[in-house]
């Protein structure tokens, strides 16, 4: 297992968010209409990569850093987010977005990417390094979450686009 990567303050951290933004956006931004809407193997196009990273960083900002329910956010039965089986909950989020439109879908990754980077520049490095929930044992800090749902979801899903592309 590899170790972690923590940031050591808040301009470490959202430039590295920044960065990994920047490259999957260049990566979705030059696929042919085609190439956007085509399937991989696993059935997702890079559309639905790019809808699926817009419903989680909703997730990072309603139930990771608000509090709200996780249902609520997602908009989804209390069932669907039962236990975060990601079994569950992702083929739904993919049903609701299957046939949305490219732009929709990008305008939508743009609007709430400005809206999570806006949430993060008005919280401190102490808010992100406190525990995500005060009864955790584990004293989890929430810097784990904000990362899970910004840089290694970005890197994870661009490279799944690209690696689609080009097979």
């Amino acid at each position: 297992m590899t170790e972690q990567w923590m940031p050591k303050d808040k301009p470490e951290l959202l430039s590295a968010i920044d960065r990994e933004w920047k490259l999957l956006l260049n990566t979705a931004e030059k696929l042919t209409d085609k190439q956007m809407t085509t399937p991989d193997k696993g059935g997702w196009s890079p559309k639905d990569n790019l809808a699926h990273i817009t419903e989680w960083m909703k997730v990072l900002m309603g139930y990771h850093i608000d509090h709200r329910p996780s249902h609520e956010v997602l908009g989804v039965s209390e069932d669907v987010t039962k236990g975060w089986d990601m079994s569950n909950i992702n083929p739904v989020l993919f049903e609701r977005n299957r046939n949305r439109s490219r732009q929709g879908v990008l305008d939508e990754l743009k609007q709430v990417y400005e809206q999570l980077t806006a949430k993060l520049e008005s919280m401190t490095f102490e808010e992100y390094m406190a525990p995500r929930h005060a009864d955790d044992p584990e004293k989890s800090p929430l810097v784990l979450w904000i990362i899970g749902d910004t840089t290694d979801h970005f890197a994870e899903h661009r490279e799944t686009i690209e690696k689609a592309i080009k097979s």
